[in-house]
Parts: structure tokens; C-alpha cells; sequence
């Protein structure tokens, strides 16, 4: 049976760590989520593997979440964290691959949409950063908006051996009804062959609590004609999906929406390309 791998999940505990973010309306997700918990998710879905997502903007989590991972086998990769901005990102990847779960470090992501400068991927610093990251084997994961999806455009293009996910279709305005400017910004992205993007993220970006499958169809149709199947993978984004459902409504809202396209290309959206992009290890094992 081929695999199906959740690209997009995150574990925290604000007992040991303090999370900024949540806060406001996020509040009521100031508690621990661990692996126990989305277990018994993941078995209810099928889900044979998982890319575990780092949260904050430090290598410390980083560290304490590959460290975890090599504990839970169901994790298959980690996305972690190291300061783009410092002159020795090759040196905080070394120190990532120098303690436990090193073999997971699959990438690197970096809250870009918090940056108060939109071209903030344009900086120097940061693309001598990428290209590090790319030399070390690791993908990058764009967490970015509407507003910074043009240097996001550039970054991608101008360093073509370095592997893009982005993050939850760069977060489409859904609940705004005005899908129009991200639309425009998204789609040059699916020309660059080096891009992939994660089919997640997107129940919380509707409205909470009144939204419908036919809300997520034009953003999810629009990723499957820009990306094609070969670049698209299913995520959850658990457990920030939990402010508008449960784990099954972000994944089976996908799916049903992808049903009609052909087995092999609902298999390569359900795990093969988060297999092949990530470089993840055999779910089975």
C-alpha cells in the first residue's frame, strides 16, 4: 500500500517552553500536544509517517525536537530551525546532525511572513543562508503570505539547487472571499521546478467555524494545476487545525477534494512527494 504521509504537524509543551504566539485566539491551544495524542489520529487516518515542524525561532527547540522524534516512530523527518542571518548557518546545521534524531533533519523553516520587511528573502545574508542549506541537503520551508510571495518568487528562482516547500499555500485569504492577489502570486511559484507546496493550513485560514469543503475547492484546484501532483503534498497542520475541526476534517476535506484526479496522482499528494522531497525514510520500517 503506498504511503501516506502527514507533511505538516507540530508538537509543543508551554510548560517547558513559552510560545508568544499563542495567545488572543490562539489561547485555547495553550496546552502540551504530543505524539501520544495524534497517534491515535494518525491511526484513524492511516497515516504512516509524519514531517514534524518546528515552532520557534530556536535552535534549542530544534535540537529538543529531533531528540523526540528519535523516540516516535512515526516521525520520518524534522523541520527545524538555525538563524539564517548568522554568519555560520553551516555550523548550526552540523550541530543539529551531531545529536540524537540527526539522521531526521530533513529541513529548515524560518516564520518569513513575521519578518517586517517583505523582501526580507532578498537579503544577502539570508540567500547565502539558503544556499547553504542547499548544499547541506536540506529543503526550505517558505512561510510566507501574499505579501512576501514576490521575494519568495525571486529567492526560488535565483538559487535553482535549493528545494522550496511552501508552507500551507502561502495562508490564501479564504474567509476574505478575495482570493484574487494571492492567486497572481502563486502561481509563477508552480513554474519553478524547484518548488513544492503543502496542501495544509488551509481549514484555519476559512472561517472557523463556518466553513465548508466548497470554501477550501478553488485554492486546492488552483495548487493542483500550478504544482501538479509531482509537487504537492497532504499536511494537517495539526494541532493549530483544531481552532476550526478535528485532525480528520483537515485531511478528509483534502482528500475529497482531490478524489477526482487518478489514483497515482492522489498517491504522490497523499505521501510520494513528501517521500521524495524530504528524502524520508521507508514508512514501513
Amino acid at each position: 500500500m503506498p504511503p501516506v504521509i502527514d507533511a505538516h504537524h507540530s508538537f509543543w509543551d508551554p510548560e517547558a517552553r513559552s510560545y508568544p504566539w499563542l495567545k488572543g485566539d490562539l489561547a485555547m491551544l495553550r496546552r502540551r500536544f504530543g505524539p501520544d495524542e495524534l497517534a491515535a489520529e494518525l491511526a484513524g487516518e492511516r497515516v504512516s509517517g509524519t514531517v514534524l515542524v518546528q515552532t520557534l525561532p530556536r535552535v534549542d527547540e530544534s535540537q529538543a525536537l529531533l531528540s523526540l522524534a528519535a523516540a516516535v516512530p512515526f516521525v520520518r523527518g524534522v523541520v527545524g530551525w538555525v538563524d539564517l542571518t548568522a554568519p555560520d548557518v553551516a555550523g548550526q546545521v552540523e550541530r543539529l546532525r551531531s545529536g540524537p534524531g540527526l539522521e531526521l533533519l530533513v529541513g529548515v523553516r524560518h516564520r518569513v511572513h513575521d519578518e517586517p520587511d517583505p523582501d526580507w528573502l532578498g537579503r544577502a545574508d539570508v540567500r547565502r543562508a539558503l544556499h547553504a542549506l542547499g548544499a547541506a541537503g536540506l529543503a526550505f520551508d517558505l512561510q510566507v503570505r501574499t505579501r512576501e510571495l514576490p521575494a519568495a518568487l525571486d529567492a526560488c528562482a535565483a538559487l535553482p539547487d535549493v528545494t522550496f516547500v511552501l508552507d500551507h499555500l502561502a495562508a490564501p485569504p479564504i474567509a476574505s472571499g478575495d482570493l484574487s492577489a494571492w492567486g497572481r502570486a502563486l502561481l509563477p511559484l508552480g513554474e519553478l521546478p524547484n518548488v513544492a507546496a503543502k496542501l495544509s493550513g488551509l481549514v484555519t485560514e476559512a472561517d472557523w467555524h463556518t466553513w465548508s469543503i466548497d470554501d477550501l475547492r478553488h485554492p486546492v484546484e488552483l495548487a493542483v494545476d500550478a504544482f501538479g501532483p509531482h509537487r504537492l503534498m497532504l499536511g494537517s497542520d495539526w494541532p493549530t487545525c483544531l481552532l476550526a475541526g478535528g485532525y480528520s476534517d483537515a485531511i478528509d476535506a483534502v482528500r475529497y477534494l482531490l478524489a477526482e484526479l487518478p489514483e497515482h496522482e492522489q498517491d504522490e499528494i497523499r505521501g510520494g512527494t513528501a517521500m521524495r522531497v524530504y528524502g524520508l525514510g521507508d514508512p514501513s520500517a
